[in-house]
């Protein structure tokens, strides 16, 4: 199951209205690529300016997200890092960033990431369900089970994905993880 962290430019407020119409057309441009799942055109566009002057956090955290979207996570991060170092408290950023130092092995990074998110929304049940994954990843069974068992409060339909999810085979045997998978089996 692919999740969707991408939260829209728009949505956010971010376009200010002395940011210069083609400034902005060409990063909604970029936002409309990325949502048809078409990266690579994106990414085009974004590499297109040097800078984006007014809209630096919009243009990093777009490019972030292309290159995620295209598993070039090495590359995603710098991006991601200059728009987290803008907007400290995003969470989708916290997010994207967890996602890519996962996968490139940098897994104290990604439980950073989304520690930061956390701090900012406690109660958000997707940050707490990865947090379990990167502590389960982590060997970290006591935090990913009280991460996990605080995702499942929030958001009880994420018992569905625990069966199938391999960031949890560290906790496979694990007699308080076995309970939440006995509890996450759908009744018959």
């Amino acid at each position: 199951m692919t999740v969707r962290w991408f939260s829209t430019v728009m949505e956010r407020g971010a376009m200010s209205l002395g940011t210069s119409t083609r400034i902005r057309r060409q990063l909604e441009e970029a936002e409309g690529y990325l949502m048809l799942e078409m990266p690579s055109y994106a990414l085009e566009i974004l590499e297109s300016r040097a800078e984006w002057p007014s809209m630096p956090f919009e243009a990093n955290f777009l490019k972030g997200e292309a290159l995620r979207c295209l598993d070039r996570y090495r590359e995603a991060i710098q991006a991601l890092d200059v728009a987290a170092a803008l907007r400290p408290d995003d969470i989708a950023v916290a997010l994207a960033q967890g996602w890519c130092y996962k996968r490139t092995n940098r897994l104290a990074q990604a439980v950073d990431a989304l520690e930061r998110a956390a701090r900012h929304e406690p109660e958000n049940a997707l940050i707490r369900y990865n947090l379990a994954c990167y502590w389960s990843l982590a060997a970290n069974a006591s935090k990913a089970i009280e991460e996990l068992s605080l995702a499942l409060r929030l958001k009880p339909e994420f018992r569905r994905l625990i069966s199938d999810e391999s960031d949890f085979n560290t906790l496979r045997g694990n007699s308080t993880f076995e309970t939440l998978m006995r509890d996450a089996a759908p009744s018959k």
